[in-house]
């Protein structure tokens, strides 16, 4: 099959999602996160509300419209029933289960350069750290070279905001921000007392971000337990970004 048809696609995001929601890795667990995909200029497919990302299967997933759903981002105020509304009113088929509250930032996120799948965890090791003071230290430093070339040299940080329309409309202003700074895309976006969201060109970069900034946050965490953390110089973090070599690795590994 190929991975370019709208079934390839959906398996390609149905297997990231089994690879997220293993228990494992404890990135999700129940209920918790989501994935989405684009699978073409007008639609893309999303989980639906309440389904588990480590058992996901077809009909566990919604395509979406997203016409339907951006221009929500421009609102300033919408009841949680109007939501509700919306996200059924931007299905493509009407039997399919009903996307997820948090489908607006997927939709957002997925028009972005070069983002054609999203996967949003809530992984325990990053989450021990975004609901402490230390999450913006975490965000903006750098520990390790790997962290720089799977994650980039620095993630997003979005202060905590009630899921739905308003969590959309924050990360957008926080991802344009940071666009407008570095002239690039993140890859990484971290919610305050929440969890994470991996953006990449395929799901192989989506899983190699979220894996990686979950072996940073172990790393930062055990770093503050026994003292101040060494992190790497802003010199350092930039050089180790612009590397032909490390570009190279990037490209091998899918990122």
């Amino acid at each position: 099959m190929s991975t370019t048809t709208t079934a390839g696609i959906i398996s390609r995001m149905l297997d990231l999602s089994h690879q997220l929601g293993r228990e494992d890795r404890q990135l999700a667990i129940l209920g918790e996160g989501n994935t989405s995909a684009r699978l073409a200029p007008d639609t893309f497919v999303v989980k639906a509300s309440g389904s588990n990302l480590g058992t996901l299967n077809e009909a566990g997933t919604a395509v979406c419209r997203f016409d339907r759903l951006l221009p929500l981002l421009d609102r300033k105020a919408m009841t949680d029933a109007a939501i509700d509304e919306a996200l059924f009113a931007a299905r493509v088929d009407a039997n399919s289960r009903k996307p997820s509250v948090e489908a607006m930032f997927h939709a957002w996120l997925l028009t972005l350069p070069g983002v054609n799948f999203v996967g949003h965890t809530h992984p325990v090791a990053v989450n021990k750290i975004l609901c402490t003071k230390h999450a913006r230290a975490f965000a903006t430093k750098r520990g390790c070279p790997d962290e720089i070339v799977c994650c980039g040299a620095e993630f997003v940080l979005v202060p905590y905001i009630d899921p739905g329309l308003k969590l959309a409309q924050g990360i957008r202003r926080a991802v344009v921000a940071y666009i407008k700074r570095l002239s690039r895309p993140p890859r990484v976006i971290l919610l305050e007392n929440h969890g994470l969201i991996a953006l990449g060109a395929t799901p192989e970069a989506v899983l190699a971000a979220t894996l990686m900034a979950n072996k940073a946050a172990e790393i930062f965490a055990g770093a503050v337990t026994l003292g101040s953390p060494r992190f790497l110089s802003a010199a350092v973090a930039a050089r180790i970004a612009g590397r032909p070599d490390e570009h190279y690795r990037q490209q091998a590994l899918g990122l």
